[in-house]
């Protein structure tokens, strides 16, 4: 049996096919509407009246969603070894997670999606994302209405990082430098995303931060600002920092082993037997 290829060629495991990239632009596209609707309809729309629903009704469709695109994915490219590379990715980062259970945003698993889907691309990235995340909320008991968005807004961090430039050419200090910086300001993305995902539950009556269904735009994009910097913000600067520190500390030897484990799985190479001896 011959499984031998160029290592350059092995820089990422799945290579998004058609079917791949238009299930992740749909899932992408409701997953906006899904967290930013309360600034994409007016006062007077159906669905503001429908504010405490809305959140519960995109959670069960992006659940659905999700899956789809895992599936379209996993057909697309995740052989074996890349399944079982992403199961030990998954359960590594899912036992990160309960290590700062969040305290002052001591998450150290994020760093790990960082480099994860650095050297695995960006299909592989979004898969891992929200499988780690599916995994830690059994884990840690943190499932709810809230979950289909964590794992979304996590896929998205991980494939962020697979689409960051110069995969095969940018090394060492630079290409630490680039990924610190892009989990520095992805750790402050994740935690204003997933804010949106709780902000509408809030009843207007018990906080002038809010949504309030009947007001303007700008009100509640102000109400929302507000919220995000009551509530979330030293959070988010700790899961920042703790990303970019253990980047530039664990950062050479974790994508080492990781490109080295790349290689030799050779997730792209057809396997071919040789034919018998007469």
């Amino acid at each position: 049996m011959d499984t031998r290829s160029n290592p350059q060629r092995q820089a990422r495991a799945v290579r998004l096919g058609p079917r791949s990239v238009a299930a992740l632009a749909l899932v992408s596209a409701v997953g906006v509407v899904g967290f930013g609707w309360p600034f994409l309809t007016p006062p007077t729309s159906r669905l503001s009246a429908h504010a405490q629903d809305a959140p519960w009704l995109f959670a069960g469709l992006l659940v659905l969603l999700v899956a789809v695109v895992a599936a379209a994915i996993s057909e697309s490219g995740l052989g074996p070894k890349a399944v079982a590379m992403l199961g030990v990715l998954a359960a590594t980062g899912a036992a990160l997670r309960p290590i700062g259970a969040g305290t002052a945003g001591i998450e150290p698993m994020f760093f790990l999606m960082v480099l994860s889907g650095r050297v695995l691309g960006p299909g592989f990235g979004f898969v891992l994302g929200s499988v780690t995340m599916f995994a830690s909320a059994l884990l840690t008991g943190g499932v709810g209405p809230w979950l289909p968005f964590q794992m979304l807004a996590m896929g998205w961090f991980a494939m962020g990082a697979g689409l960051l430039p110069g995969p095969d050419r940018l090394r060492g200090r630079a290409e630490l430098a680039l990924l610190a910086v892009y989990g520095f300001l992805a750790a402050f993305a994740y935690g204003t995303v997933m804010n949106l995902a709780g902000w509408p539950f809030m009843s207007a009556l018990a906080s002038g931060v809010a949504f309030d269904p009947h007001a303007a735009v700008a009100t509640n994009l102000a109400r929302f600002l507000a919220y995000c910097l009551a509530t979330s913000l030293g959070w988010d600067l700790g899961r920042a920092v703790v990303t970019v520190v253990l980047t530039l500390t664990l950062g050479p030897a974790v994508l080492r082993a990781l490109r080295r484990a790349t290689r030799r799985a050779a997730f792209e190479t057809p396997v071919t037997f040789d034919a018998p001896r007469t």
